[in-house]
């Protein structure tokens, strides 16, 4: 059993919110957070990158110099790699089909895994801000400091909503945005990438049952 500390914009400890055991049970080889780590930057790529190989590049058919006479060695064309402005040998194409499939069970695995690690070492908040009246990235970045997690990177989690957002949230978002490393993420959409990046995850009051449901394995 653990529980997570539920703060006010102002810091003040409300309460701590426990969380049942048998959801940061979750359990996972570290070969399979390395896997999967691994393939949520290959997806990431764009594998855009292009270059001119020796028959693409803009250059006339004349010869560099006479082929006889010269002392110099024969050259046939200036578009050859050696010259200036010449085609790129073994250089990077436009590549496709690159993804690389996570298994669904083995992705969720991974994200309460990682979840449950940062619950156990005390590295998740939970904060309210009902009542913000607008956005004030001073109040926000004070919130941090007395959390001592100033300068550190900060994972906000929300509630996912399909209709506009709270007042507050839209507030507290606006007023996060500006602050260095820092990211917010509805619960449904955070990745085991932004939960390894991040040092501290705080989780609004709104978003606790959509955690719990995380950890249950219902998400």
């Amino acid at each position: 059993m653990a529980s997570i500390k539920k703060y006010n914009l102002a810091g003040q400890l409300l309460e701590e919110v426990t969380i049942d055991g048998e959801l940061l049970s979750e359990e996972v080889c570290s070969q399979l957070i390395k896997d999967y780590l691994i393939a949520l930057r290959a997806n990431a790529r764009q594998w855009s990158a292009s270059t001119k190989t020796r028959p693409e590049v803009a250059h006339s058919g004349q010869k560099p110099h006479p082929q006889k006479g010269t002392g110099r060695a024969r050259q046939g064309y200036l578009g050859a790699p050696q010259y200036k402005g010449g085609g790129r040998v073994f250089a990077p194409r436009p590549k496709f089909d690159q993804f690389v499939r996570i298994n669904r069970k083995e992705r969720r695995a991974a994200i309460r895994h990682l979840l449950s690690e940062k619950i156990k070492n005390s590295q998740v908040h939970i904060l309210d801000v009902h009542g913000m009246k607008g956005p004030k990235t001073k109040r926000v970045a004070e919130f941090l400091k007395k959390l001592e997690i100033e300068g550190k990177r900060v994972l906000f989690m929300d509630k996912f909503s399909e209709s506009k957002r709270l007042a507050s949230q839209e507030h507290f978002h606006k007023s996060m945005r500006n602050i260095p490393k820092t990211d917010y993420r509805p619960v449904q959409s955070v990745n085991g990438y932004d939960l390894a990046l991040s040092q501290n995850v705080v989780v609004m009051v709104d978003a606790v049952d959509e955690l719990k449901a995380l950890l249950r394995r219902e998400v």
